[in-house]
């Protein structure tokens, strides 16, 4: 069989898997907090059948060599976690991360998982919570009689009450980092969890030893740029339509082989 038709099929999929990601990050174009993924390719072994720099003859090294690749591959989808737009919303239980963080989310495996969505809740036992339901870590509760919920910029949660002019503290929102967010494993409902490449969690307050401070009635749009999605998406195109052309261009050699020959 002919090579290129191999090579191609490496091309074909590997562009496959691109228009995939490409649609994921469009279909999320509206979604609190979401962080764009990028295809990254590299290209498979070469088959060397003259090794650069090797002897033409007794006094001659070979300039170059004659080195044919076999094709891409897809080998990783790369989080950018570069920040979205803060867009204001008004709502007391609306939290932005400005800058680096995420907010500790409670499992119910207990295991901790982390969001850059901070559209918080409270639930039917006045305890703060994701719109799945899921705790914030450490937990705060709202009392009952609270007229007015403040979050400052440093996390600390304050309530007003009806019955008493005077704030009180009720708790404070605390961040984790990572020092490769990348990393992370994605795990949907705008969740990560931690993994070897993320490295260990960094807990620490808000706008405190590199953290992002919070921003109350403020959520971070997704960071997808639709224009260049759209570029992406002609580009990766067009690369399926030309590695479609290869493998019908090698089929018509192979035919004109057989009817040859």
């Amino acid at each position: 069989m002919h090579a290129a038709l191999y090579v191609s099929k490496t091309g074909l999929s590997a562009q496959d898997k691109q228009l995939t990601t490409i649609s994921n990050n469009l279909s999320n174009v509206g979604t609190v907090g979401f962080k764009r993924d990028r295809a990254v390719f590299e290209d498979l072994l070469y088959q060397t059948q003259r090794q650069p720099g090797g002897l033409a003859n007794q006094n001659n090294e070979l300039p170059s060599g004659l080195q044919l690749g076999t094709g891409v591959r897809v080998v990783a989808t790369q989080k950018e976690f570069t920040p979205g737009s803060l867009e204001v919303t008004d709502q007391a239980l609306d939290v932005a991360i400005n800058g680096r963080g995420f907010i500790q989310v409670l499992q119910p495996d207990g295991n901790l998982a982390y969001t850059r969505n901070g559209q918080l809740q409270i639930n039917g036992e006045g305890e703060l919570v994701t719109n799945s339901g899921l705790l914030i870590e450490p937990g705060i509760v709202i009392p009952e009689n609270t007229s007015q919920i403040n979050i400052s910029e440093d996390g600390i949660v304050s309530a007003h009450f009806t019955d008493d002019p005077q704030p009180q503290e009720i708790g404070q929102i605390q961040l984790a980092d990572f020092i490769n967010p990348s990393g992370l494993e994605a795990i949907g409902g705008n969740l990560y969890v931690e993994t070897v490449a993320s490295g260990n969690p960094v807990i620490g307050a808000p706008s405190e030893e590199g953290m992002g401070s919070l921003k109350q009635g403020m959520l971070e749009s997704s960071n997808v740029d639709i224009v260049q999605e759209m570029v992406d998406m002609i580009s990766t195109q067009r690369a399926y339509e030309l590695n479609s052309k290869v493998v019908s261009s090698a089929d018509q050699m192979l035919q004109y082989i057989n009817q040859t020959l």
